[in-house]
């Protein structure tokens, strides 16, 4: 699994250090729920939503000829 998941704690609050994320990341946040993860060096990212929520993430990844 790409994502990794990241500890909200109970003041619903993260705790992420800048230095040890990768250089290029997105981080993810819906339904009470944070999820990280890098990005591919060449790749369309595509959030899915339905109803307002998260419900896929999708890499389309390629590769320069």
């Amino acid at each position: 699994m790409r994502m990794k998941e990241i500890e909200v704690d109970s003041n619903g609050e993260l705790k992420l250090d800048l230095m040890e994320l990768p250089s290029s990341c997105v981080l993810i946040i819906s339904e009470g729920k944070a999820k990280l993860t890098e990005l591919p060096v060449f790749a369309e990212t595509k959030i899915i939503t339905h109803a307002g929520q998260v419900k896929r993430v999708k890499w389309d990844e390629g590769e320069e000829f």
